[in-house]
């Protein structure tokens, strides 16, 4: 029988945020922001605080079991818990899964600061050069604008569009965009 091995995420940080581990206390911010209709515009449903509960404890539980998951996203001046951004294990089945997605959710009193694409910048750096992850994907719903801008911003590229296979065929959030960042591109990009 193997030991459960658990592993340490030091945080990181920019000049602006500090991205750490779940503390319980953050529940209900996490919790009011999956039930946000406008932050969660391009999901198929908001979570109520049972759905946020499950989601909670599965992020903790990755961040533990991998030494990487989606951090909560701290503002430095002020200690206001922004959102998530990190990095997850994909797992649907597709032709590019399994795979290291890296994905960000913020609450919208905080869009517009340039938050998202500053905490990911911060996640693909440790994804590639502590982690040695050698590419990372990202995908939204075709309509999400705002995060195919992050995707823009922090260099990586679009690869094509597809068929998100846990979206109902007909459904209007089906169709999906994918980019990716290998470590190679991220490394030529920073010299």
């Amino acid at each position: 029988m193997n030991p459960i091995v658990q592993h340490f995420f030091p945080g990181l940080e920019t000049s602006r945020l500090i991205l750490r581990n779940w503390r319980k206390e953050d529940f209900a911010v996490f919790a009011k922001m999956n039930a946000d209709p406008c932050v969660m515009e391009f999901f198929l449903e908001r979570k109520n605080e049972d759905e946020s509960r499950i989601f909670f404890e599965e992020i903790r539980a990755e961040i533990s079991a991998e030494g990487f998951g989606l951090f909560a996203v701290e503002r430095k001046n002020d200690g206001a818990l922004l959102g998530f951004a990190g990095l997850h294990r994909c797992r649907f089945h597709t032709d590019f899964s399994p795979c290291v997605e890296i994905g960000w959710r913020f609450r919208k009193d905080f869009w517009g600061n340039g938050y998202a694409p500053e905490a990911a910048l911060a996640c693909l750096n440790y994804g590639f050069s502590v982690l040695e992850i050698p590419e990372i994907f990202a995908f939204t719903a075709l309509p999400n604008l705002r995060s195919r801008r992050v995707m823009e911003k922090i260099g990586m590229s679009f690869l094509r569009e597809f068929d998100h296979p846990a979206v109902p065929k007909e459904h209007a959030l089906r169709r999906h965009v994918l980019f990716h960042a290998t470590a190679k591109m991220f490394s030529d990009s920073a010299s």
